[in-house]
């Protein structure tokens, strides 16, 4: 693609400074609360129950995981499928607004379980499982074999998915809540916090909302992270009111006028974010935090790394073990935590430095423990994975 001569370009460490300091990334903030970190982030990716926690310690100087617990157990946050089909953890306020936003993405993956949906009635899915999840919260199992009871022709995990893409169903406490645990029980977004969802709004303050969070950014990038189509019309409408850059193979990037830019040489110190965090997944070029070297060494398909970022990109993956400390037994208190980091290529001396002290702040803030470890993987070690429920359990 020919570069435009009206468009500054964006190089690729420019777009990373940029992104990294939208995402609280680049230095972490302090004075944000974790709800009004979670509004900016416009969601957090819960595909597993832990990454939320960990998304917000890397992003909020004074961050402690009761901060996010407590807003789930006082409904100012909840756990909702919305972008890319995935679970989120949002605002109240965008669970009742973004969800119907999507609403209509939600639904055309539907197409995909016709098979399995032969005969039914949508409309009358829809009434029939909101009936059964307002009468009270119901575990996925019991939803999906009440559909079953009343469709028992059609395939049960076909309803279940079909229920969840037609409503905006959240997943009550105690799950989500920090070391509590608990199965995935369901009830509609409207009944959870006690008002009604809003009618589906223009996409124009959302396309703002995710400059301000991921951008500079493409028509491109804003579809990948929401899952919505045939958005460059949104773009040419907001155009006035936005800047336009190109990177460096002159695809168009937009942004808000006065959103941070910092230079590309800012320094960016490492930061440990866990598996499908948004900032590896909201952009069709993730090369401003990808390396194109490390292109598919954070996940491989459905299994995902936690990923650590040195010099603001990807450069390693991590994991966490838990053991009895040594001379106690495994149902003694004393405990052992082991941070075990893998490294794309070997770092300098203060690299290590740096990415050991904050082992040590990840530790101390999210894995309280008696003693802990930091250890090193030669580069040789198989990489650890987590893999994620099933759409309908987690």
């Amino acid at each position: 693609m020919a570069l435009k001569a009206d468009h500054p370009v964006l190089g690729t460490r420019a777009l990373n400074r940029a992104t990294l300091e939208r995402q609280l990334l680049l230095r972490r903030a302090t004075g944000v609360s974790a709800g009004d970190a979670v509004g900016h982030l416009l969601g957090l990716q819960a595909q597993n129950v832990k990454p939320p926690y960990f998304q917000l310690a890397a992003r909020l100087a004074d961050f402690v995981p009761q901060d996010l617990s407590g807003l789930m157990e006082s409904r100012e946050v909840a756990r909702l499928v919305t972008m890319r089909s995935t679970i989120h953890t949002h605002t109240a306020d965008d669970c009742l607004t973004l969800r119907p936003l999507l609403q209509d993405a939600r639904e055309k993956e539907l197409r995909l379980f016709r098979a399995g949906l032969a005969g039914v009635d949508l409309d009358q899915l829809t009434a029939f499982s909101r009936d059964l999840v307002e009468e009270r919260p119901r575990p996925v199992k019991e939803l999906r074999d009440a559909l079953a009871g009343r469709w028992p022709d059609a395939d049960p995990f076909a309803l279940a998915v079909a229920a969840r893409g037609l409503l905006p169903l959240v997943q009550t406490t105690p799950r989500g809540v920090w070391g509590r645990a608990g199965q995935v029980t369901l009830t509609t977004a409207e009944k959870w916090f006690g008002r009604p969802s809003e009618p589906a709004p223009a996409p124009d303050d959302t396309v703002l909302r995710y400059l301000g969070a991921f951008g500079p950014a493409s028509v491109k990038d804003m579809q990948v992270w929401s899952g919505l189509t045939r958005l460059r019309a949104v773009f040419e409408r907001l155009r006035p009111r936005l800047l336009t850059f190109q990177d460096e193979y002159g695809v168009e990037l937009f942004d808000l006028p006065d959103a941070p830019r910092p230079a590309a040489d800012t320094p960016a110190p490492p930061r440990f974010l866990p598996e499908f965090d948004n900032l590896l997944l909201s952009h069709a070029d993730r090369s401003r935090v990808v390396p194109p070297a490390y292109k598919g060494r954070a996940s491989h398909g459905n299994i995902a790394h936690r990923a650590l970022l040195i010099d603001g990109f990807l450069a390693g993956i991590w994991r966490l073990e838990e053991s009895p400390a040594a001379g106690t037994s495994r149902r003694a208190a004393a405990s052992r935590t082991t941070l075990t980091v893998q490294l794309f290529a070997r770092p300098t001396r203060q690299q290590r430095a740096e990415v050991t002290e904050e082992g040590e702040r990840l530790l101390t803030t999210m894995a309280p423990a008696d003693a802990y470890d930091i250890r090193f993987a030669d580069l040789t070690d198989a990489p650890p994975a987590t893999k994620p429920q099933s759409p309908t359990s987690r």
